[in-house]
């Protein structure tokens, strides 16, 4: 059985949520020291299933995490508003996905395919996976403490 409880940390950042045996467990918050939130789910005392971290430098991502890094489908959006819809793996833009520039527009032809990093790699339609990011962002978002 889970409890709630709030550790500060030495170096300055702070939990708010559930523990188990010790360890960051369930639902919670977590502020780091540089100005960054992190709320969603936690398991082992790492970021796990759907959640949302906010950066200091107004940069977002919402959806989907395994073992403290992005991975599946999710949404980052930059802090100058450009965004990615699509999926991740460890961390990183790592398959399908649609790149929307802060014009709204994206591009001509069209910023959609498989992405590594920052790269497209092969342009093709992405539909499925955007929409499977746009619904993991918005399970990301209703986690509430």
């Amino acid at each position: 059985m889970a409890a709630q409880g709030v550790h500060k940390y030495p170096d300055g950042e702070e939990y708010k949520g559930e523990w188990m045996e010790g360890k960051r467990q369930g639902k919670g918050q977590l502020s780091l020291a540089d100005g960054s939130r992190y709320t969603g789910h936690f398991e082992q005392g790492l970021c796990q299933g759907p959640g949302v971290i906010e950066f200091a430098d107004g940069s977002k991502y919402a959806g989907e995490f395994a073992q403290g890094k992005f991975n599946g489908y999710g949404i980052f959006t930059r802090s100058d508003g450009m965004m990615y819809e699509g999926e991740f793996r460890d961390g990183k833009v790592s398959g399908l996905g649609l790149l929307t520039f802060t014009d709204g527009t994206s591009g001509l032809p069209r910023n959609e395919g498989r992405f590594e990093g920052s790269r497209l790699l092969e342009r093709k339609r992405a539909t499925e996976a955007v929409r499977q990011a746009k619904q993991a962002a918005q399970q990301a978002r209703s986690v509430h403490l």
